[in-house]
């Protein structure tokens, strides 16, 4: 898209295909232009590329270290401004799942949202009446009780923020498969094969948009 915004007449010869996973010194693709595109679109297009492919990779990680659940990988929309559907998009060719896009594709009531209802009973019943039975309700919790006041008001998802593993589990016997359980806070590679295994069906991870690292690769010219 950069070198084309350029040269339209550009040739474009991909060597490998989208979410393929590559090694050192792989060639991505090859192609054909006049020099001064080659050089003047170089940087922007390896900005581009460079941030989706370590959001692959990062992600590809995560999920390669649960793949023995059932637990799915979840992003959020902690993403650089104006790149959020680049970023989503990086994350599925990943492995993982896009959360909610914006606002208007989950309602999702957080802690700020329960304090100003009054409660997450409150909160939920204020929400249900206004909201197409389409959108889905997830309710953040921070505790146990929370977990059992946000399954008793008919949540469609229930978010466990920054819970113990012990939490997890107990949240997981309450619950029973009545309604989805998302485990989200401070989750990195080192700790989610544990939260994994508590039987949580969601996990989301916003470090796989904000504390990305970008992929290494460059442009050679022949």
């Amino acid at each position: 898209m950069v070198f084309r915004k350029l040269d339209p007449e550009l040739k474009w010869y991909p060597k490998i295909s989208e979410g393929s996973k590559i090694e050192s010194q792989n060639i991505i693709v090859e192609f054909e232009g006049n020099y001064k595109t080659l050089l003047s679109a170089e940087r922007t297009a390896l900005n581009f590329v460079q941030r989706m492919s370590g959001i692959a990779t990062m992600t590809s990680h995560f999920v390669e270290a649960i793949k023995h659940t059932k637990t799915k990988i979840l992003d959020t929309r902690k993403t650089i401004p104006g790149f959020r559907a680049l970023d989503k998009y990086s994350v599925k060719m990943g492995g993982g799942i896009n959360h909610r896009m914006g606002l208007s594709d989950l309602i999702m009531i957080k802690d700020n949202h329960i304090k100003i209802a009054g409660s997450i009973t409150k909160a939920v019943s204020a929400v249900k009446d206004k909201t197409p039975s389409k959108i889905k309700i997830e309710v953040e919790t921070q505790n146990i009780e929370d977990v059992k006041e946000a399954l008793a008001s008919g949540a469609d998802i229930i978010m466990l923020d920054n819970m113990t593993i012990e939490s997890m589990i107990e949240a997981v016997k309450i619950v029973n498969k009545k309604t989805a359980l998302e485990a989200s806070g401070s989750i990195n590679l080192s700790n989610i094969k544990e939260v994994a295994q508590t039987g949580v069906d969601f996990i989301s991870v916003g470090a796989l948009t904000h504390s990305v690292k970008a992929f290494d690769i460059s442009q050679y010219i022949l």
